[in-house]
């Protein structure tokens, strides 16, 4: 039996990248999973920290890979950034992210020159010396740095590479200055998602294979954390953390008997996978 506490869970938030798939394939039993979920009736919403590709795009590859969801359902770092920078009254801002990733962004004046914020997302190899030396000089004439993300690593098909997390701590380090995190860990980030979904975080759980971001990041924010053993997952990085899950599976497949979920009725054909 699950622990009384999982057995109550309204609110389940999903990781994707390392979770739901890696690269383009499924991870085995994961479509499964989440018809499951959603059949017993409980609320999802699906969390990354990907700034790798647009809301759009991120969107449409949950729906190519099989995942049924509807657009309000998915949350991603940008919209957060957006609203941070109106808040702050921040109008220029210098984006450092692909083209892409940019369109999330079209209610701000993009400026390169003399911005208010510069907002750090993923540029892969684009991460070059002028990109960030130019980002560090901003942050040094005033400009805010604001972090999409700052995941230390993720895991592509060819291995673990670098994500935004260690150019982000470049730029911390070279300035003095702390970022505003907008992506999780940040409480902010939990505490929104919360509030849309109208759910309580002792009644809520987030599933993700980081064990800083994603399960360090909810137990704080007073989610439940439960961390699956694929994806980025490496116990020696858990082990070491610190941090203790609310519960470690397999995959995403074992999560629905985890949260006490047996005999839900699920569409037959989905059950192939």
């Amino acid at each position: 039996m699950p622990p009384t506490r999982l057995s109550s869970i309204q609110l389940v938030l999903l990781d994707l990248d390392g979770v739901l798939y890696v690269e383009d394939e499924r991870v085995p039993g994961a479509q499964k999973a989440v018809d499951r979920l959603r059949g017993a009736g409980l609320a999802l919403r699906f969390v990354t920290n990907t700034t790798s590709r647009s809301r759009p795009a991120t969107l449409d590859k949950l729906r190519r890979l099989g995942f049924s969801l509807d657009e309000e359902e998915l949350i991603t770092p940008a919209a957060l950034a957006v609203r941070h920078c109106v808040e702050q009254g921040h109008r220029r801002v210098s984006l450092l992210m692909n083209d892409e990733v940019k369109g999330d962004f079209s209610g701000l004046e993009e400026d390169d020159e003399r911005p208010d914020a510069v907002i750090v997302g993923d540029l892969g190899e684009g991460f070059a010396y002028p990109v960030l030396n130019r980002a560090f000089r901003h942050v040094m004439d005033g400009a805010e740095l604001i972090a999409l993300q700052r995941n230390r690593f993720w895991l592509r098909a060819d291995g673990l590479s670098l994500d935004v997390g260690p150019f982000v701590a470049a730029l911390e380090y070279a300035t003095a200055r702390e970022a505003y995190v907008v992506g999780k860990p940040a409480p902010a980030f939990f505490e929104e998602v919360l509030r849309e979904a109208g759910v309580s975080a002792d009644s809520s759980a987030m599933v993700g294979d980081d064990i800083e971001t994603d399960v360090g990041g909810a137990l704080g924010a007073g989610l439940a954390g439960i961390l699956v053993r694929t994806g980025k997952y490496r116990r020696e990085a858990a082990a070491a953390s610190g941090i203790e899950p609310t519960a470690t599976v397999d995959s995403i497949a074992n999560v629905p008997a985890t949260l006490g979920l047996h005999n839900e009725r699920t569409n037959p054909a989905r059950d192939r996978e």
